[in-house]
């Protein structure tokens, strides 16, 4: 089976190439929304207009943007509890994501989800899941759902470097091999399971290696530069499409804030030094550059886009607090579906 190629170093910023003008202010509004939709997240747990667990997605938007970009629209996503930023990149309305934030009943999961467990059907986009590695399986279920039907959809299946270590993603990726699924499994390596550094986790530091073991095609990219993901999910994608061969795609990114929000800037498992390196390469800034060495945008292009998507953001939060909170008797709904005829 062919394999892609290994490198000992991670890649360098892949530039504008294979894309267009068009295309890349399109993947700079994505970052941009997806940060300012975060930021106001953290006000609104602070605020306790969110409760429970809330993860932020703050420095890895470029994976989202990138990934997605890559997608037809009738393709399968499935995630973990990180999911905010991926489902805005899918094009979930901001109003019923923060509506479901908020617990109200124009959420995505009228409510009932939360922060974790975003859904939208129409989209394809099939959540937000809160076990560590349980979804895996159930992306290489899809997988073999199109593949049974005949389809030539993908499924992306997105998950975090600690997921590696469970036997879940481990039979997951067998299985997948062995059957030729169409599935893109991609971890974002944040390098920090909670807030357990990856050398202190794996004894392998390029985990995209793991995939060596069931033959199948695999490969790391910088997650800090949106072209580079989308240019390497792409590629992921094409594989699965035309030759049902799933890949192991690991992309390298940095959560700027904590693992949730009850460590909400870095707490104790990393040095301030450490985030301040990593915030160097924050993925809206990379991309932004690049579009200003282009002459695709300037100073005034950019404060206009910033405005636009903090109204499109404050827009969401005046949405979710006049949504009404579900009714009591919701509670015993979507519990049973009778599925005989």
């Amino acid at each position: 089976m062919a394999q892609a190629k290994i490198k000992k170093k991670a890649e360098p910023a892949a530039g504008s190439e294979g894309t267009t003008a068009e295309e890349r202010q399109v993947l700079l509004r994505s970052m941009l929304l997806q940060r300012r939709f975060e930021e106001r997240c953290a006000e609104a747990y602070a605020l306790g207009r969110i409760g429970g667990f809330c993860h932020l997605y703050i420095g890895q938007e470029a994976v989202g943007a990138g990934a997605m970009a890559a997608l037809r629209a009738d393709d399968y996503i499935i995630t973990t509890y990180r999911d905010h930023g991926q489902a805005l990149a899918r094009g979930l309305s901001p109003r019923a994501i923060m509506a479901e934030l908020f617990g109200r009943s124009d959420g995505c999961a009228r409510g009932k989800g939360g922060s974790m467990h975003l859904f939208d059907r129409s989209l394809n986009f099939l959540g937000g899941h809160g076990i560590v590695g349980g979804h895996v399986p159930l992306g290489a279920g899809v997988g073999f759902a199109i593949k049974y039907r005949g389809g030539d959809q993908v499924c992306l299946c997105f998950m975090g470097e600690s997921v590696v270590n469970t036997g879940a993603f481990h039979e997951a990726l067998n299985m997948a091999s062995l059957w030729k699924l169409p599935v893109v499994f991609l971890i974002e390596n944040n390098r920090y399971g909670m807030g357990t550094a990856l050398e202190r986790a794996s004894s392998i530091h390029d985990i995209y290696l793991r995939a060596a073991s069931y033959d199948m095609p695999r490969a790391y990219v910088d997650g800090q530069d949106v072209l580079a993901v989308r240019s390497a999910t792409l590629e992921a994608v094409r594989r699965a499409r035309t030759e049902s061969t799933p890949t192991l795609l690991e992309v390298r990114t940095y959560r700027f804030m904590g693992h949730s929000m009850s460590d909400a800037v870095s707490g104790t498992y990393r040095t301030k030094a450490e985030l301040e390196e990593h915030m160097k390469r924050d993925p809206i800034m990379v991309l932004r550059i690049q579009m200003q060495e282009a002459g695709e945008i300037d100073d005034a292009g950019m404060a206009k886009l910033d405005e636009d998507v903090k109204a499109i953001v404050q827009d969401a939060w005046d949405f979710a607090e006049a949504s009404p909170e579900p009714p009591l008797e919701s509670l015993h709904e979507d519990v049973l579906v009778e599925t005989s005829t």
